[in-house]
């Protein structure tokens, strides 16, 4: 993604006091810091508009004052580049006819001009004016009017467009730029693409295409077949149009202690508000944004989750200013759970707010083992704006110290992810760091609150433009693996690839742990070999085997790029099969923040998608994929550490199986997955085909101690407390999950 740098952002606090800032006034759990907080966002907010270079409509209202400027005689040249750009800028706004209005315009410039305008552009032109009217028929059919089929790839009779007029005009100026671009040009790959998507909108594909533009049908048969996962989320609430948005984070996690997974979201949106959808415990959601006190708190790429206080509630962390380099200097927010269904904003109170960069990774782990949790916090360097990455410790009070320079780890590079994990097995949580263009890092703890940067001695330091990874054992061998995603492929690497053209472009990593302290690199052999663009996106296990898959937001900001976003199943740890198209998962639009939980407490995971990119023009509904389930055995393990961390961050889950009349070990290591989404911290482990559960272990690298239960019954939630000898069994109901009654008050 590339930056404009276009005027800073003034932090500091105004006189007067914001409508926002009168609303919670009066709300519950407002202190000084959480005003504090909402003055500084609302003053971002205003400043958006002149600053922000995704949001803002600054280059577009100088452009459409230059166009009412333009002098008669204007060479045609000048008049064509200007309304080309000015519908570019009305375009990423979602001024969709402005946009359209604009390149028309220039359209017919490049019809009259006889010459004067280079060879070439009239394809160009083309190719935007059919790039406006598929954004066009894509707001009108699937973010109005968003249905449980709509723009999910490959789009079958249910997804055809109801409103297809926008759809036929895109199909003919994409058909002029086939017609007029060289077919080894990226262009006519991108034209090719939406050209063939355009006439699956109609219900024409593949018959009414053509036959030297189909994309054949194949492409798009996944390499295995699995039971389809219904998006619900239009029936549950969380997908109308009243919830679309740009780009943002996710949790899945019990925020209120009933035992019950509940749903936080955000966006990059300046004026986009953080959303708490309550598990209503009868298989509704309820938005509870309001009661909870979190009005006002604007922003937010990235969300994660932890009990930093160790008071037994949930905590969650906004991360802001992503992208944005010198003009994302927002603050933060720690937002503390009360425990009572209120939130209160305690940034500036626990030292997290003393000075701001711009980021949308963080991670909590006990990287220094005394048994409350220390946060990284991954920022953005350029050329223009440094900006060190923050190591907080954990005072054991309710603040923070930033240690970062001591413990060796500011990085001072563009960061897209940061994640912990112990993988030399030494009890020790490590740290890895994906840096954007960039060689990444893995930060070895030396046990004594410094760290060492082994990754290009352990060669994990690509792929140079990686973006969000993650630790796991995909191979339930009890070693830590690593998989780093490539964020390089557009819509023209997407047809490519399908086409069986050649292609030289990074691809994601996958380190295999071996059990050295070491890793062996095996994408390849692992078939992960496909190029795409990973924003959001998470682990954890579709069908119960005890595998884990994956899933992959994809896109970037430029609105061309538009690919289905990617589910990998794993095949028993020997390989990764593309199930995007089988499974229900394709949708269209930019992902973000993914999140596998069971929140109907079946046993199975279900995925929570936040959709929506960074221009205007991009936003979407969010996605609720609902498992149908595999038959297989399951257990979720909820731990509580006493001793340790509360949350269990950290702690590893050895579950023994008997499956076929043979034993075999399922791992899990307790954390929230990925780094651009969370999970929830309880761990739903799939069993598969196993007839009992011989041994459950949970080590706990804090004191060195392991928990061992034998004979442990299958398909229950339990919990675990730290020490206790004895685990509990918690008896939640199966829910049904369904739409909410209207007017309903809880």
């Amino acid at each position: 993604m590339s930056s404009i740098s276009c005027g800073g952002v003034v932090l500091a606090l105004v006189g007067w006091v914001a409508p926002t800032v009168l609303l919670a006034q009066t709300a519950p759990g407002v202190t000084p810091g959480h005003l504090e907080m909402l003055r500084a966002l609302e003053q971002i907010a205003d400043d958006t508009p002149d600053t922000n270079q995704y949001q803002g409509d600054a280059l577009a209202r100088r452009l459409r004052a230059q166009v009412r400027g333009l002098p008669p005689g204007t060479p045609d040249q000048d008049m064509w580049e200007v309304r080309m750009q000015l519908g570019g800028a009305e375009l990423r706004l979602g001024n969709l006819a402005e946009a359209i209005d604009q390149f028309t315009q220039a359209r017919a410039i490049v019809g009259r001009s006889q010459g004067e305008i280079p060879a070439g552009v009239a394809s160009d032109t083309s190719f935007q004016l059919g790039l406006a009217y598929f954004r066009l028929a894509e707001t009108q059919n699937c973010v109005t009017t968003q249905t449980p089929d709509s723009c999910i790839l490959p789009l079958g009779d249910r997804g055809v467009y109801t409103d297809q007029d926008a759809s036929r005009q895109a199909i003919l100026h994409f058909a002029e730029v086939l017609r007029n671009t060289p077919a080894e040009s990226a262009r006519y790959l991108e034209a090719r693409w939406l050209f063939n998507i355009s006439y699956m909108t109609l219900g024409g594909y593949p018959d009414w295409l053509p036959a030297q533009y189909v994309i054949p049908p194949h492409v798009f048969e996944s390499q295995e077949q699995i039971p389809r996962f219904a998006n619900i989320a239009v029936t549950l609430g969380l997908g109308a149009l009243d919830t679309a948005d740009l780009s943002g984070g996710a949790i899945g996690d019990d925020f209120d202690n009933d035992g019950y997974l509940d749903i936080v979201v955000s966006t990059m949106d300046a004026r986009g508000q953080l959303r708490f959808f309550r598990n209503n415990q009868e298989g509704t959601f309820s938005e509870r944004t309001d009661q909870a006190g979190l009005r006002g708190l604007f922003g937010g790429l990235n969300l994660v989750q932890a009990d930093y206080d160790n008071d037994g509630n949930v905590d969650i962390l906004v991360l802001r200013g992503a992208w944005l380099e010198q003009h994302g200097q927002h603050p933060n927010s720690l937002v503390r759970n009360n425990g009572d269904g209120t939130f209160t904003d305690v940034t500036f109170e626990s030292g997290l707010g003393a000075v701001h960069y711009p980021t949308q990774t963080a991670s909590f782990a006990d990287y220094d083992n005394d048994g409350d949790l220390d946060l990284y916090v991954g920022n953005e360097t350029t050329q223009e704006f440094r900006a060190p990455s923050q190591l907080f410790r954990n005072n054991g009070d309710g603040t923070f110290t930033d240690v970062a320079v001591e413990a060796g780890v500011e990085n001072y590079r563009f960061t897209k992810a940061v994640v912990w994990g112990d993988f030399d097995g030494d009890s020790w949580p490590d740290l890895y760091v994906s840096n954007y263009g960039q060689a990444n890092r893995l930060y070895r703890n030396n046990a004594d609150g410094t760290f060492t940067d082994v990754a290009a001695a352990l060669d994990v330091t690509g792929p140079e433009a990686s973006f969000p990874a993650w630790f796991w054992d995909f191979d339930n061998d009890g070693v830590l693996d690593l998989y780093v995603t490539a964020y390089v492929a557009g819509t023209a690497h997407i047809a490519a690839s399908l086409l069986d053209l050649p292609l030289d472009i990074e691809l994601a990593k996958l380190y295999r742990g071996n059990g050295r302290g070491g890793f062996d690199e095996v994408a390849r052999p692992q078939q992960l070999v496909h190029p795409n663009a990973p924003m959001g996106s998470n682990f954890g296990d579709l069908d119960n085997d005890g595998f884990l898959d994956f899933y992959l937001g994809t896109g970037t900001p430029l609105l061309e790029h538009v690919m289905p976003n990617v589910m990998y199943r794993n095949r028993g740890g020997t390989g990764f099969a593309d199930v995007t198209f089988a499974g229900g998962f394709g949708t269209l639009q930019k992902g973000h923040g993914v999140v596998f939980a069971d929140f109907d407490n079946d046993g199975d995971q279900d995925i929570f998608q936040q959709l929506g990119g960074a221009f205007p023009a991009d936003r979407a509904g969010n996605a609720f994929y609902e498992n149908p389930g595999f038959g297989n055995h399951w257990i979720t393990v909820r731990l509580v550490g006493v001793e340790s961390n509360r949350s269990a961050i950290g702690a590893r889950i050895r579950v023994d199986i008997i499956e076929h009349g043979e034993r075999r070990s399922i791992y899990k290591h307790v954390n929230s997955g990925g780094t651009f989404g969370a999970n929830a911290l309880r761990q739903t482990i799939g069993l598969g085909q196993a007839s009992s559960i011989e041994r459950l272990e949970v080590f706990w690298p804090t004191t060195g101690v392991a928990q061992i239960f034998r004979n442990v019954p299958m398909d229950r939630i339990l919990e675990i407390t730290e020490g206790e000898p004895r685990y509990e069994t918690l008896q939640l109901e199966t829910l049904t999950l369904r739409a909410e009654v209207l007017g309903s008050q809880r």
